[in-house]
């Protein structure tokens, strides 16, 4: 049997409880763009975007928060091209009252260039903000293990 091969990830789909506080999250906070949604009850969705580009999904079917003792989504993690646009990111989740697993900027592991913030959407659910150089001199939080992994 040959394996599945060149599989890029398309979108990410994520369970929440409520639309409304997810779309002003998602949308108000990240910035994220409405592309399409449903309102019909017991059917709400949203599909979410950049650029006319479909990133993320919301589906309003969870009775509860996240939960990482569950298998599934471990954290979501979105790119910025520099450290500056990571701290102009913690800077406005600050401002919304946003919860951070750390404080400030931290290496994905010691001595890493990459690095980034990490926090919680409404539900709970892990996210990760991230530029892939400018950590150089932050440190991690855990040396024994990479600081997406256990947060």
């Amino acid at each position: 049997m040959t394996a599945i091969s060149t599989l890029r990830t398309g979108h990410i789909g994520l369970n929440v409880t409520d639309m409304g506080r997810s779309l002003a999250f998602y949308g108000d906070v990240l910035g994220f763009e409405v592309l399409g949604e449903g309102k019909e009850d017991g059917r709400r969705y949203a599909f979410l975007g950049q650029e006319g580009r479909l990133v993320l999904t919301l589906w309003q079917q969870a009775d509860g928060g996240y939960d990482p003792a569950v298998a599934g989504l471990h954290h979501l993690a979105f790119e910025v091209g520099t450290m500056d646009r990571v701290r102009e990111a913690e800077a406005v989740l600050k401002a919304h009252g946003t919860a951070f697993a750390y404080d400030g900027v931290v290496a994905h592991r010691e001595g890493a260039a990459s690095g980034g913030i990490f926090f919680r959407d409404p539900d709970g659910t892990r996210l990760e903000i991230y530029a892939p150089t400018g950590a150089e001199e932050a440190s991690a939080p855990v040396e024994s293990a990479p600081t997406c992994g256990f947060f």
